[in-house]
């Protein structure tokens, strides 16, 4: 199952991976091609943040150093 996410700031494409034997949630950020898998337990982490954590990566003026 393959859905697709968006507002007026992104567009992402979240869908389950199961090639690899385990099951992992795929996002991709359909504007970059950008992706990243998570598995559970990288899941069951994001439920302890919160929006607060997650503001220096929405900031507009933010970097991604390569």
């Amino acid at each position: 199952m393959r859905t697709v996410i968006r507002n007026e700031f992104a567009s992402v494409e979240v869908s389950v991976d199961e090639t690899s034997g385990a099951k992992a949630l795929r996002i991709t950020d359909l504007r970059s091609g950008s992706k990243i898998e998570l598995d559970s337990l990288e899941l069951e982490a994001l439920t302890r943040i919160t929006h607060r954590h997650l503001e220096p990566f929405v900031d507009p003026n933010w970097i991604v150093l390569e």
